[in-house]
């Protein structure tokens, strides 16, 4: 799949976690853990994105990859509207809410872009299923020849 080798070589992966740091930033303060009803949300959805890239990346073939990708996409809008919550409860300043939605707009791109590759790439050929090794005259599994008890 395009020869990336490692989750931390796809730009929207590192995208991903640049805005779950970003979050996480925010989260640790007191006053955002004390006061955000939604804390646990915003936090689940910011790790959603970076995941569900990295499990997609797992699975076989570009089209599983790319329904990953989608959820993470959507991870990554369900973050911008948690930023514009914390901005309007002023848990987060109007430039603290501009440079994550800025952050996020660039992950969104670039997972995006991964969709989008993704469905217009063909799946890699799958590797050969390794062949059966063919027993030996007088060995057991040959037909004919009972198994040894």
């Amino acid at each position: 799949m395009a020869g990336w080798k490692d989750i931390r070589e796809i730009a929207a992966w590192r995208y991903a976690r640049d805005l779950k740091i970003q979050v996480d930033d925010y989260l640790a303060r007191p006053n955002v853990r004390a006061k955000y009803g939604r804390h646990d949300q915003l936090f689940e959805a910011a790790r959603s994105a970076p995941a569900n890239i990295a499990e997609g990346f797992g699975k076989y073939g570009n089209k599983e990859f790319a329904r990953y990708a989608r959820i993470a996409k959507g991870s990554e809008v369900e973050v911008i509207n948690h930023l514009i919550d914390l901005r309007d409860q002023r848990l987060i300043s109007e430039d603290e809410l501009f440079r994550s939605e800025h952050t996020a707009r660039i992950a969104l791109k670039a997972v995006v872009g991964l969709i989008r590759h993704l469905e217009s790439a063909p799946d890699p050929p799958r590797p050969p299923k390794p062949r059966m090794k063919e027993p030996e005259p007088g060995e057991p599994g040959e037909p004919g020849e009972p198994e040894p008890l």
